[in-house]
């Protein structure tokens, strides 16, 4: 426990310096591309799909909500670490001779997705024990993907309007052709590809074959980066060849990520019930409990009931009660799959103890309110 608190210390420093320089970074940037009216003007419009996005990605994350700092943090370093290192590679990749062109298709995808999947490698290295699987990957991956975007946005917005970027006069036409190709036909685009390394990590977090904690990522990390340069090069070939990838690629791809993060979340009601029923059989919890913690409209019928039976201080404490089950029932799942973290028994017992501790003073509907 002693080592998790310090890579749990170790994480928040380096990233919390990160973010900072990164932050200083690009304001450092726009701070030189001047036009502070079009730039505040792009982030309005670069902010519009930012609540969209991240409301998607909490709803995939409801079954176990991963803690606020993390999620903030991860969109914090794409909107600033990931976009501030991705710059000054690129930078040092034009400068050694890459032509617009390799930039574009080749450099861009490499160093945006390093820069922007590094964030869940640290997340593997320092925080293990908040990734679950293959959803939590995707939740991660999604907010790294969402803050880029919505930076790039920025950029690329302020660069249409002003007509620095080369494509024509600007003005409010090329600021709305830009935001209806950016932040309405694909806003998707930098959480969908980043996506693949969550799935990598998450992948390696519920193997068991050492080879392939290793390989999940790096293949994750491929697809990733093949896709954003597809993606990358299709706009250098005109407007028709863009959106026949688009339309024939990009977008059944998008769907079917979408498609089997929705059947990655359904499946985590029999996951949770299988593992919260071996528990239970252990002793670990009672498993009249079990329908309250893993049905979704079941939880929430029940905090109401718990507020209306003893107002806040109950609802709390039943908020409490399922967080740390549904905790329990994740990690006894990685138990009896037999991927288990070191510290499983530690952690286990710890929410075992808290269940212990709360349940005396919670009730379910149905059942009698404790007098205690």
């Amino acid at each position: 426990m002693h080592r998790g608190r310090r890579d749990s210390v170790a994480f928040t420093v380096v990233v919390g310096v990160l973010v900072l320089l990164g932050g200083l970074a690009m304001a450092l940037v726009v701070a030189l591309s001047g036009a502070p009216g079009s730039l505040a003007l792009a982030a309005l419009l670069a902010a519009i799909p930012v609540g969209p996005l991240v409301g998607c990605f909490m709803w995939l994350d409801r079954y176990e909500p991963e803690p606020r700092n993390l999620l903030v943090a991860g969109l914090l370093w794409g909107a600033f670490v990931a976009t501030a290192a991705a710059l000054v590679f690129q930078g040092i990749g034009v400068a050694g001779g890459a032509s617009e062109r390799d930039s574009l298709a080749v450099l861009a995808p490499l160093t945006e997705e390093a820069t922007k999947g590094a964030f869940l490698i640290l997340l593997l290295w320092w925080r293990r024990h908040e990734l679950d699987g293959i959803l939590d990957g995707i939740v991660y991956a999604g907010m790294v993907g969402i803050g880029f975007a919505f930076t790039e946005n920025i950029l690329y917005l302020a660069a249409a309007y002003d007509g620095t970027d080369g494509l024509g006069p600007g003005g409010t036409t090329a600021l709305t052709g830009t935001f209806v190709l950016r932040g309405v036909i694909s806003p998707f685009a930098h959480p969908f590809f980043t996506a693949f390394i969550g799935i990598g990590v998450g992948i390696a977090i519920a193997s068991r074959r050492t080879w392939l904690r290793v390989l999940a990522p790096l293949a994750g990390f491929a697809v990733a980066a093949l896709l954003h340069g597809t993606w990358n090069s299709s706009t250098l070939m005109g407007t028709g060849h863009f959106f026949v990838v688009y339309g024939l690629l990009m977008f059944p791809a998008f769907l079917g990520v979408a498609a089997f993060a929705v059947y990655r979340r359904r499946s985590e009601r029999p996951l949770l019930t299988t593992a919260l029923q071996d528990a239970a059989d252990r002793g670990l919890l009672p498993a009249t409990d079990i329908p309250w913690l893993v049905d979704l409209r079941a939880r929430r019928h029940a905090r109401r009931w718990a507020r209306a039976q003893g107002g806040q201080q109950s609802e709390r404490g039943m908020r409490a009660y399922q967080a740390a089950a549904i905790e329990l029932g994740y990690l006894h799942h990685r138990y009896l799959r037999g991927t288990a973290p070191e510290d499983f028994s530690v952690r286990g017992q710890e929410h075992v103890e808290e269940l212990r501790r709360i349940r005396p003073y919670i009730s379910f509907p149905g059942q009698v309110v404790p007098t205690r």
